[in-house]
């Protein structure tokens, strides 16, 4: 009786979506040289190291992974779209922040990462046999991201955190002066 609940033995199909859902892993060098393309919505829940940075972790991001040859390198494209909602340093408040996003990478091994630190044209990452495409988007939607997400000026109250300003001691110490 166990099997029959867990195992579809019939054909018909009934594995459950979630149970089955696994990392994407791609291999980065052959996904370059034959031209794959891998589309996808990932919800910004899953990608955990966002969760510092976010002021909400709803929403979707639209993701394509292209992979071609240029110039005789093995490229890949990451295209992003969506919204992120971060955490906006002056008030504290929410901060829609719009992502779309385009990167260039070029695939080397690990030994000549090096090289292609000199040109400031490209990106360069390690071309590895088992790219994790989760992890890939994760960090460059943080790259993309500002250092110190902030309102446009004038868009927002610096939060006080409820504390009512004192006036200075030395102001006081000024107003005897006189």
């Amino acid at each position: 009786m166990f099997l029959y609940g867990f195992f579809d033995r019939e054909g018909r199909n009934i594995y459950h979506a979630r149970l089955m859902f696994a990392r994407p892993f791609i291999d980065s060098v052959d996904f370059a040289r034959n031209g794959k393309e891998m589309r996808g919505e990932i919800a910004v829940l899953a990608l955990s190291r966002l969760a510092d940075v976010l002021a909400k972790s709803g929403g979707l991001l639209t993701y394509i992974i292209r992979g071609y040859r240029e110039e005789g390198r093995d490229m890949l494209e990451v295209s992003l779209q969506g919204e992120c909602t971060l955490r906006c340093q002056r008030c504290l408040g929410e901060l829609d922040f719009p992502v779309n996003l385009i990167s260039r990478l070029w695939l080397l091994p690990a030994d000549k990462l090096d090289e292609a630190e000199e040109n400031d044209e490209m990106d360069a990452i390690e071309a590895e046999p088992r790219l994790d495409v989760l992890a890939l988007i994760e960090e460059e939607l943080l790259l993309s991201f500002p250092l110190a997400p902030r309102h446009q000026e004038g868009e927002c109250v610096p939060a006080t955190g409820g504390l009512q300003q004192k006036a200075s001691p030395f102001a006081v110490l000024a107003g005897l002066k006189k």
